[in-house]
């Protein structure tokens, strides 16, 4: 492998393990404690564009991804998530592109405790070895993770806090257990216009790293119906660790 696919690795995975965290209502990092109710649906699709430039290396990645949940219990959700791919990295007149599908995802999520406006969850989760680990689209092994969340109400403002373990196992030399602490905030400017803020660390998968990937995120949530919503989002890098930055769109149908 030469030292430019192996930056195309590095960078995938960290960007795949990110992600990977992305549960929540989109472009929030962050989750909530929200299910969708017992026997409805919810069918959301995302695509994400990334860019870094560091040392003379720029990166780009786009990524799409569908996510499937399904209400099994008023309080218990299970979801079933595929992203697509596409790595890109050019250094001088080199350049390299990887592209397909990523590690499929499968977690629930279980809202435990609920009274008047405070309510927590549990979110385990499992990702497959689907992606290729050669191209830097996924990780070789199945992983595992186990997120609490936490949810507080003072309309109209929500606040969410995740505090998350992931267990990276994986075939490319990453470090395995990985650490996660986020927090986001929304602010219902009308009854369809959501204004959310998010803020965000985690462990870096790189073990030679000396900095821990950590983010701001800012976007809007327009619910076009009661069941359909469209969103926005940007997200920066706070240091070198995280990309530049990331600009975030979706749509989300629920039945």
């Amino acid at each position: 492998m030469t030292m430019k696919s192996a930056g195309i690795v590095t960078v995938g995975l960290i960007l795949i393990l990110i992600a990977s965290a992305a549960f929540a209502a989109h472009p929030l990092i962050t989750d909530d404690t929200g299910t969708q109710g017992k026997g409805k649906y919810q069918l959301e699709a995302n695509i994400e564009y990334a860019h870094n430039d560091d040392l003379g290396v720029k990166s780009n990645e786009t990524q799409a991804a569908a996510t499937l949940t399904y209400g099994l219990l008023d309080n218990l959700d299970v979801t079933v998530g595929l992203p697509w791919l596409k790595e890109e990295e050019e250094s001088g007149n080199a350049a390299a592109t990887e592209r397909g599908v990523s590690d499929l995802c499968i977690w629930a999520k279980w809202r435990f405790y609920e009274r008047e406006s405070l309510s927590f969850a549990f979110r385990p989760g499992v990702t497959l070895p689907t992606g290729n680990e050669g191209k830097g689209l996924g990780r070789g092994k199945t992983t595992y993770s186990l997120f609490f969340i936490t949810t507080r109400e003072w309309q109209p403002i929500r606040v969410h806090l995740n505090l998350g373990y992931i267990r990276n196992e994986n075939k490319l030399d990453e470090r395995v257990d990985i650490w996660h602490v986020s927090l986001a905030g929304e602010f219902a400017v009308t009854k369809a216009l959501r204004v959310v803020l998010n803020i965000g660390q985690e462990k870096n998968p790189d073990q030679l790293a000396d900095q821990e990937p950590a983010f701001i995120l800012g976007g809007l949530i327009y619910a076009v119906t009661e069941s359909f919503d469209v969103d926005m989002g940007v997200k920066r890098g706070l240091n070198d660790a995280e990309p530049d930055y990331r600009i975030l769109a979706g749509i989300t149908y629920r039945f």
